[in-house]
């Protein structure tokens, strides 16, 4: 797979650009090694093949900035294609190779509804339906002793059957495999090389870890996008030398960090949220460099709205997330889907109620004032009709809006729910937002109760293409004073995908009650795991020089059905493995057992190879000129606003809302009873002000 990688690693030229394909739009952040400079731009995506976008939008960039192909030094790439595939089932035709007597895993599951108290509830279809499944006289013992070896006799007509299913990839599942990954994979590699052109995914050389399901679906989520993002990637990595770009390219991984195309395309399910965890990761380090540390991202794009959390400056990492109603245990930065983006269509049902999405208009045909096509109206018509967006200055002029388009269809939904009068375009408007930012305040109350967290102790930082348009109306139902905007709000998640560290996470499940001997065997398996993760950045890019390793382990109280997550130290004894557990239980659960047996389940280790932060911004402009004012509907009433040119705020500038401030990538809307000061970093800090 690494013949896929761009150039050599040890390409000198001045440009990072980090790159961002998202539902609407494909957003671009180039950064000069020279000057510190840092520059934005937005492409119009093509959902049909999302390379087209991304190198035709990377030829205009380099031509807009006056810079060569050859400058380009190095390629960040966030992408949602395997996301996209899985949620839409869209994904390749596999099969699944599992020890004999367990065909069933996939139907079996969890044996969990999805909803107890709905006698309707289905639970989700199988990646792979049981007629694609092959059973293997294969399996390990607990202790990874292999008790069934495959004979050469086995191995074949294993692969007969498995050719004869036509797939265009496949998993292997062998129960206790996680306890010897190496020979899994083996018996993997047996399989592969008797089938010709069919990649196996070994579900134990992927993510060795006890759990067989999750695991097993790990395998087949490898699988199901496998042949996708190779293809894409084979496509993009021809696009760019078409062009000219020799730089090497990286993946932006789930994990906030980033990924080598090969490993990418080797492993491409550390992919998939591999967009919504860049941007917090750069606003993490933003609110960092603003002294907030206690910060929840909000990132509103064109088909949803992502919700995050930092605390004392570190970011969420979840290590199960559902994916298209699938579970998934691989390490993700914790980011939830909390409600609408900006192509979310608005819309009544049977009994005249005012809804908006899930259904989104994307990027083809879009809002109705895209002028594409599209005939229902999304949240970007609202903004329109509510005088928050300029249809004419959108996207700094280069894609004009038909305003009266976005009225004109806003108006057929009031007519629909029986609303009448002057502005209806404008009530209705200000209704559908209200009802999104309800939704998307449940939304995070329930998710920030479940962590034992008050939101209102939380600075909101805002990005996304409609992010900083919306955060202020939802700062308002949720009751947070602050607000932070960044400069690059609307390319954020390509910003952090520019700034990425190389990352990736390494388990092995150890199972064990807590004793002097079980501590020293977690020492020596994170040991091992060290070198793995070292050897691993070796191959990805060898130059990197500032490595460190991030330890943690699964513990619970014996008889415990779940375990808590726990940051370790090298060295650490049994009795700081204890205390590093009770005094996370305390702070999750209100108290601590300490006469009770601990266990240890799985260690973890994130080697992580340092990337390039960014230079930090800073205030470009002279003061706060007003350059234009124009009405916003508030409140049932149209109220005057102060519109202001963001490249033309300077350090300390003040700004008293009602106002709008515009940029090419995105509108900050700043509400009656709010006003907002630029920081020396060249941020908005958006604050309300005292009654």
């Amino acid at each position: 797979m690494k013949d896929l990688a761009i150039g050599a690693t040890g390409t000198t030229g001045r440009l990072r650009i980090g790159i961002d394909v998202g539902g609407t739009f494909t957003d671009f952040v180039m950064a000069d090694a020279e000057t510190g400079r840092v520059a934005l731009y937005k492409e119009p995506s093509t959902p049909d093949d999302p390379s087209r976008a991304l190198i035709e939008g990377l030829d205009k960039f380099l031509a807009r900035e006056g810079m060569a192909a050859s400058d380009v030094g190095g390629l960040m790439h966030g992408t949602t294609i395997g996301l996209n595939a899985i949620i839409m089932r869209r994904g390749a035709k596999i099969g699944l190779i599992v020890t004999k007597g367990y065909r069933d895993i996939l139907e079996i599951a969890r044996c969990r509804m999805p909803s107890s108290f709905d006698l309707h509830a289905q639970k989700e279809v199988p990646l792979v339906p049981r007629a694609r499944v092959v059973e293997i006289d294969a399996r390990f013992d607990r202790d990874g002793k292999l008790t069934r070896a495959p004979s050469e006799a086995e191995l074949d007509r294993v692969a007969r059957e498995v050719s004869a299913l036509g797939l265009d990839a496949a998993a292997l599942m062998l129960i206790n495999g996680y306890a010897d990954p190496e020979t899994e994979a083996g018996i993997a590699k047996a399989l592969s090389d008797r089938i010709e052109a069919l990649s196996i995914s070994s579900a134990a050389a992927i993510w060795p870890e006890i759990r067989e399901y999750e695991r097993t679906l790990v395998a087949c989520l490898n699988a199901y996008i496998q042949p996708l993002m190779d293809a894409y990637f084979a496509r993009l990595t021809e696009g760019l030398a078409r062009i000219g770009v020799t730089a090497p390219l990286l993946v932006t991984a789930s994990n906030g960090g980033s990924l080598s195309v090969g490993s990418a395309v080797a492993r491409p399910v550390e992919t998939i949220l591999s967009g919504p965890a860049s941007g917090v990761m750069a606003a993490v380090r933003q609110a960092g460099q603003s002294g907030m540390d206690n910060i929840i991202t909000f990132d509103m794009g064109g088909t949803s709205s992502d919700m995050a959390v930092a605390t004392e400056g570190t970011a969420g990492i979840a290590t199960r997330t559902d994916i298209g109603g699938l579970p998934l245990v691989l390490p993700v930065v914790d980011v939830n889907a909390i409600g609408a983006g900006g192509g979310s269509i608005i819309w009544a049902d049977a009994q005249g109620v005012l809804k908006v999405g899930p259904q989104s208009a994307g990027a083809h045909p879009g809002p109705v004032s895209y002028g594409r096509g599209g005939t229902e109206p999304a949240v970007t018509d609202c903004f329109i009709a509510s005088g928050f967006i300029d249809p004419a200055n959108f996207g700094g002029g280069s894609m004009p809006l038909d305003g009266d388009a976005a009225r004109a269809a806003l108006e057929a939904v009031a007519e629909r729910i029986g609303m009448s009068g002057e502005d209806r375009a404008a009530r209705l408007a200000e209704g559908a937002l209200a009802v999104a930012s309800a939704g998307m305040a449940g939304s995070l109350f329930r998710t920030m109760a479940e962590r034992g967290l008050d939101p209102r102790d939380f600075v909101l930082l805002p990005f996304g293409g409609a992010g900083p348009t919306h955060a202020n109306l939802l700062a308002e139902e949720i009751g947070i004073a602050r607000i932070l905007v960044p400069q690059a709000a609307g390319a954020y998640c390509a910003m952090g995908a520019a700034g990425a560290d190389l990352r990736r996470d390494f388990v092995r499940s150890l199972r064990a009650g807590l004793t002097e001997a079980s501590a020293a065997d977690a020492e020596a398996t994170f040991a091992a795991l060290q070198a793995e993760g070292e050897a691993w950045l070796d191959d990805e890019l060898p130059e990197i020089a500032e490595r460190r390793a991030e330890r943690s382990a699964d513990m619970r109280y014996a008889g415990q059905a779940y375990e808590l997550r726990v940051d370790l130290r090298p060295g650490d004894d049994a009795a700081a493995y204890a205390e590093a557990f009770h005094r996370e239980h305390e702070r999750i659960y209100g108290f601590r057992d300490a006469g009770a047996p601990v266990e240890i389940g799985t260690i973890r280790l994130a080697m992580i190879g340092a990337g390039q932060p960014l230079a930090p911004s800073t205030a470009t402009g002279t003061g706060a000129p007003v350059r234009t004012r124009r009405p916003l509907y508030y409140k049932g009433a149209w109220v005057e606003a102060s519109v202001y040119d963001r490249a033309g705020l300077g350090e300390g500038a003040k700004i008293t809302g009602p106002a709008v401030v515009e940029q090419p990538e995105t509108t900050t809307v700043i509400l009656p009873g709010w006003a907002a000061r630029v920081d020396e970093q060249g941020n908005l800090i958006i604050e309300r002000t005292p009654a």
